[in-house]
């Protein structure tokens, strides 16, 4: 019989042994409370891998003494969910607790596989929990989102890999047998991001790399192993993180051959369409901007066809928007024209609007001066009337900077038109 990995051996049983997320299941916090009450919600576990979103739903059929199933988004349909579903309608028979269904990446499921979901939710035949690495507002549909509680579980922190470290030196039967010092732990816990899975995965690959049991793990040792093996250790999306960082920022830079070779990587490695195609979005508004306002049309109807047309041939689409966001002129100033207004309202909180600007629906307002010496800017020539719109306290700030591009060159251009200097346009 294989010997199960590392990551495997090391799975919590119990809240107890369960390392990170205190503020979810450490003492006195709310899902723990729920948990041990036995008042359990239907509920979506999101973030990031390995931080122990399968692991919770197990410990929590098995503190409940609940059947326990298990669907991957991946590989499951809708017939898989019914069947599932008549399993545990079955089991109601025998007065048992419901059943828990644990869904694997449920942001993958089509509506219509949620939608199969949305009954047995609501009668209560099953307890759902769902796992995912993605936002579920953007993900799960809005009837059942409404109808779980959303955690939002935290990459590890250095505090926890430690005790994960600590814990297979001590406690793993394999690693036991063998003498191993740990002279220095920073490469292990980088190359981790905070995911235990990855941390136990890169142990067992520098222990299973010696030939003695007397192992000596150091940084230049860590990153020599992880270079030799970097297509084991990437093959199952282990550096998702690091990857979608490497495809932004290549296209950022103005790269668009790293920019398809990160896509391709991607692509291979199994990666959801939907997220790379979610980030090109953000991407074309965020750092190309208004130095090429078609790019946002662009990414935005390569968000679209990928719903439409899926894989294969789905990758030429990415490609496409790849390469004209690399090679389009750059610009983040509304990233930092919207970061600016935030710090503002941190500043000075909310600023009343200006008495001219107010609308003025009543008699009451009208008399208090709402609307007064407002301006109609289609009445004046130019279509534009010089007038405050900032609040008092703030009237000259200059939130938006035009770069130096040709697009917001001719903004620049309009504004000094209009503001002259008032702005320091």
């Amino acid at each position: 019989m294989a010997l199960q990995p590392l990551a495997e051996r090391l799975r919590p049983k119990s809240l107890d042994d369960y390392i990170g997320q205190k503020h979810l299941v450490g003492k006195k916090a709310i899902l723990r409370q729920s948990i041990e009450s036995g008042r359990i919600p239907s509920m979506i576990l999101w973030g990031p891998p390995g931080v122990g979103k399968t692991t919770l739903a197990n410990i929590i059929s098995q503190q409940q003494e609940r059947a326990f199933y298990s669907l991957s988004a991946i590989s499951s349909g809708v017939k898989d969910v019914r069947e599932t579903i008549e399993k545990a309608k079955n089991i109601r028979f025998f007065n048992q607790a419901n059943p828990i269904l644990f869904i694997d990446e449920i942001h993958r499921f089509s509506k219509a596989q949620q939608d199969s979901l949305l009954g047995a939710v609501e009668k209560g035949i099953v307890t759902l929990i769902g796992a995912t690495t993605e936002n579920p507002s953007f993900e799960v549909i809005s009837p059942l989102l409404s109808r779980c509680q959303v955690y939002v579980l935290k990459s590890l922190e250095k505090e926890d890999l430690q005790e994960l470290l600590n814990r297979a030196l001590i406690q793993d039967f394999e690693l036991k047998e063998k003498k191993i010092k740990v002279q220095e732990h920073e490469a292990l816990f980088r190359y981790s991001g905070g995911d235990a899975r990855k941390l136990l995965n890169i142990i067992e690959l520098v222990v299973n790399s010696s030939s003695t049991k007397q192992i000596t793990i150091t940084n230049k040792k860590v990153e020599t192993i992880l270079q030799e093996n970097i297509a084991i250790y990437d093959k199952q999306g282990e550096m998702h993180y690091d990857i979608i960082s490497a495809f932004i920022k290549s296209i950022r830079g103005g790269d668009p051959n790293a920019a398809v070779y990160w896509l391709a990587r991607m692509l291979e490695g199994g990666e959801d369409v939907k997220f790379i195609a979610r980030r090109l979005v953000i991407l074309a508004a965020e750092d190309v901007g208004l130095a090429n306002p078609n790019a946002l049309l662009m990414a935005n109807t390569c968000f679209d066809a990928i719903h439409k047309i899926g894989m294969p041939e789905g990758r030429i689409i990415l490609s496409e928007c790849a390469i004209y966001l690399a090679t389009s002129a750059k610009s983040n100033s509304a990233y930092e024209a919207i970061n600016l207004a935030y710090a503002e309202i941190k500043n000075y909180g909310d600023l009343p609007v200006p008495l001219h600007l107010r609308n003025a629906p009543t008699k009451l307002m009208k008399e208090l001066g709402y609307g007064t010496d407002y301006k109609y800017s289609h009445a004046y020539k130019g279509n534009f009337a010089d007038q405050d719109f900032l609040p008092e306290k703030i009237k000259n700030k200059t939130l938006y900077t035009p770069q130096k591009n040709s697009q917001e060159e001719s903004i620049r251009a309009r504004l000094v038109s209009w503001w002259k200097k008032k702005y320091g346009y």
